[in-house]
């Protein structure tokens, strides 16, 4: 059931998401709902029941601090294999 929804955006704003909107064509109703479903998304997903494999594998690694993981891939994989 769609539900009608009043916000208080600044202009600029709104002019910009429906050029954007009228660009994917797509209506702004839907990107903003979608937008919404996806963040509320994380909420669901911490109501899953973790498997006692995964509880024993959570924590185990911790990055460093100034880690860049997808760079530190992408050379780790240039490397092995070009």
């Amino acid at each position: 059931m769609n539900t009608k929804l009043t916000l208080t955006i600044e202009q600029t704003v709104i002019e910009k998401a429906k050029k954007y909107a009228k660009e994917k064509e797509r209506s702004l109703s839907d990107l903003i709902e979608n937008y919404l479903k996806a963040l509320t998304k994380d909420n669901e997903q911490n109501d899953i029941e973790l498997t006692p494999i995964v509880k024993s594998l959570k924590g185990l690694f911790n990055a460093p601090k100034n880690s860049y993981y997808k760079k530190d891939l992408t050379n780790r994989l240039s490397e092995k294999y070009l």
